[in-house]
């Protein structure tokens, strides 16, 4: 199973709210996120992975849901 992180699914930064957003996703559904330590000229510290199969389906979901999203 491959981890990855949010910059590695999404190939840009994803900011700190929609990182909160994801981990909160993930924990609800029992998913505990692993870790891996990055140095990059933007931030140096410890970032959360998880399994790529999730993002995908995070992801996916959230889509969907915004083109559900009715304008009244």
């Amino acid at each position: 199973m491959e981890m990855m992180s949010l910059f590695d699914y999404l190939g840009r930064p994803a900011g700190s709210e929609l990182g909160i957003e994801v981990a909160e996703s993930a924990s609800k559904i029992g998913i505990t996120p692993g870790k891996r330590f990055v140095k990059t000229p933007g931030y140096t510290g410890m970032i959360k992975t998880y399994p790529e199969e999730f993002l995908k389906l995070y992801f996916r979901t959230q889509a969907v849901e915004e083109q559900l999203e009715l304008p009244f």
